[in-house]
């Protein structure tokens, strides 16, 4: 009897033992998936866009639209700053050819972007464009079509010649035959739609999207395919960049499906 007992006790303690070692070994067991998945969240972190403090050159046409893609992007990478400095694309081009310090040019034409091709990293076109003509809220003095701003009696602004809105209203007023006598001509499309906003100018021709952003102080003529022209905006980093890396990201955030639905809740049009 005395025997029995002794060995039912060494029994157990010999089960409690197996088990106090096996808890250590489950506990173990569980840790794998677990450094597994930290490893899997690291890594996409990883794959994300580096922190960095961004600087985009940007055309005047696109402010609004850039400001709230700018929100996005910082949303979707933690730690990053983008900071947009807004001017026409000559202006830009001026900056980046004097060595101003920024990561991204984003301009609102090709030839643009192509006098400084030894200072970015290769374009990528992500939007288009197109003109409308911008008149006073109601439209008061009637304005139709393009020939009406050949009206004397109008007071029409433009975009300077050397500003790509300026580039593509001389193209599309000259392909018409078409002689307008501006009575101011901006350093950009925006600087256009303020005169307009403000009265100053009774018509003036912006893009589609300029138009849109202000579509409760002025309202927009469309121009017909046929005698309109088409604004192609490239993007691209720049090759003195501090922040190559970052600024490579968003240059493709910009094409991404986020990126590109932003723009195009904005007016703007696929690349």
């Amino acid at each position: 009897m005395t025997l029995d007992i002794t060995l039912t006790r060494r029994r157990v303690a010999a089960a409690a033992l197996t088990a106090a070692l096996l808890v250590p070994l489950t506990a173990c067991g569980n840790e794998d998936p677990k450094k597994d998945t930290a490893g899997s969240t690291a890594s996409g972190s990883a794959s994300a866009a580096p922190k960095a403090n961004l600087t985009v050159l940007a055309a005047a046409s696109l402010t609004n639209v850039f400001k709230t893609a700018g929100v996005a992007y910082e949303k979707a990478n933690p730690g990053t700053k983008v900071t947009f400095s807004f001017a026409g694309s000559q202006e830009l081009v001026a900056q980046v050819s004097q060595g101003s310090p920024a990561d991204v040019l984003v301009t609102a034409d090709t030839k643009s972007m192509d006098k400084v091709e030894g200072d970015t990293g290769t374009p990528a076109i992500i939007a288009k464009n197109r003109l409308v003509i911008a008149t006073g809220e109601g439209n008061p003095l009637k304005v139709d079509d393009l020939k009406d701003l050949a009206d004397t009696k109008l007071k029409v602004v433009l975009a300077a010649p050397e500003v790509p809105a300026g580039k593509y209203s001389k193209q599309i007023l000259d392909a018409q035959k078409i002689t307008v006598k501006p009575v101011s001509q901006e350093p950009n499309v925006r600087a256009v739609l303020s005169k307009v906003e403000l009265g100053e100018a009774d018509a003036g021709l912006v893009y589609k999207t300029d138009a849109e952003s202000a579509k409760d102080k002025v309202d927009a003529v469309a121009i017909p395919d046929a005698q309109n022209a088409i604004a192609q905006y490239p993007a691209a980093t720049l090759k003195d960049s501090k922040n190559a890396e970052a600024a490579a990201a968003f240059v493709a955030w910009l094409s991404s499906p986020e990126g590109q639905k932003i723009l195009q809740d904005a007016g703007f049009e696929k690349p």
